[in-house]
């Protein structure tokens, strides 16, 4: 062999040798499928209940808030009866609506600081003292209910005068469908009455702040927001929507939850999906399946779609959280009232668009605002 070609077989093999030493490439990982949610904060809550067939979401909505609320302030955990409150409030729309000789909203809607405010009056029970149905297997169920309430009292209002009976005969009606109030009841080794309890948990109503972003009122300023639900004439403190985006945001990554109210009718929002977008593309087909582009949503996009219907008081949800997709996109974990359903068992994804133009109003503790946002 020559001595040339034995150096360049000797250089081939060296190459050959070398190249068989490197480690082999590593494979890609899998693509994942679906948005891939990661959750990035998330506020302790209590099981996802169901409403039924009833219309009392925000009273579910209300009574998750408080729980956390409660566990949040090291009261412990706590199933409160949203059937209690349900029945003091209908109390309370029903004199409101004779007052105003029915010149006003009857139905079986409320907001979340109807919630607050029915247990600033009232107190609250534990769902094993009032569960408001005949049994734990039972459905909530309040359609015949509410037909003959509001039979009752549009009767009553074609009368020239009314006697006090009317309210026997109204309370009566609701002790049949849902029970009669606890007077006195024992609950963790104590003997509590509703006042008592709501006392012992260090309730405090004035605590609770209701937000809204609107521009037909002035920012910074309080308003009689002008939903039907809104019965008891209750005032929204008004921001512009990046401020209240920021108060969500502010709450959750400081240990607050907050009440949602809002719309739930557009075709990205799916509870069977467990998910609520709003795609730049209505026609795009794999909106609830992939992430992808959405609406730049503005000030005045908001208002337009409230002043046109598109937006209206569909649902009230407690807000639990922040995740991101696997785009690093951010959307709000909100617990449904509507069971276990989808495949984040009664949860929803939201994302921030849809929470920037859908969001009617939110209720919040007054500790989880930041403080500059808020000048009165």
């Amino acid at each position: 062999m020559k001595p040339q070609f034995k150096t360049i077989l000797t250089l081939v093999l060296l190459i050959s040798s070398a190249a068989n030493g490197q480690p082999e490439e590593k494979e890609k990982p899998p693509e994942i499928k679906g948005y891939g949610f990661e959750i990035e904060k998330s506020i302790e809550s209590t099981p996802v209940k169901s409403q039924d067939r009833t219309g009392t979401c925000w009273c579910f909505a209300g009574a998750s808030f408080l729980e956390s609320e409660l566990i949040r302030n090291g009261k412990g955990t706590h199933n409160i009866s949203e059937m209690f409150i349900v029945k003091n409030v209908y109390k309370d729309k029903a004199m409101n609506y004779v007052l105003r000789s029915g010149k006003a909203n009857f139905g079986q809607g409320a907001l979340a600081h109807d919630f607050i405010n029915a247990v600033d009056r009232h107190g609250f029970v534990p769902e094993a003292v009032f569960m408001g149905r005949e049994s734990e297997k039972a459905k909530h169920d309040h359609t015949e209910m509410e037909s003959l309430l509001k039979g009752m009292l549009d009767a009553l209002i074609k009368q020239k005068s009314l006697s006090k009976k009317w309210r026997l005969a109204y309370d009566r009606v609701l002790d049949v469908y849902i029970g009669e109030n606890p007077q006195k009841f024992e609950y963790l080794n104590t003997q509590h009455t509703p006042g008592s309890l709501a006392k012992a948990v260090d309730f405090v109503g004035q605590d609770y702040i209701s937000l809204t972003s609107y521009t037909h009122h002035p920012f910074h300023s309080k308003f009689v927001l002008e939903i039907p639900d809104n019965n008891s004439n209750g005032s929204f403190y008004n921001l512009p929507i990046s401020d209240l985006v920021d108060v969500i945001d502010h709450a959750i990554e400081n240990g607050y939850s907050v009440a949602w109210d809002g719309d739930v009718s557009e075709a990205g929002f799916s509870s069977s999906k467990g998910i609520a977008v709003l795609p730049a593309d209505p026609k795009r087909k794999d909106a609830l399946t992939e992430p992808g582009p959405e609406k730049a949503v503005s000030q005045e996009m908001r208002q337009e779609t409230f002043y046109s219907y598109a937006t209206t008081d569909d649902h009230l949800m407690h807000l639990t959280g922040i995740s991101r997709d696997k785009n690093g996109n951010k959307y709000y974990v909100i617990k449904n009232s509507w069971g276990t359903i989808g495949p984040y068992k009664g949860f929803i994804h939201m994302s921030e668009a849809y929470v920037r133009l859908k969001t009617v109003a939110i209720l919040i503790h007054k500790d989880g605002i930041p403080k500059d946002l808020i000048r009165q």
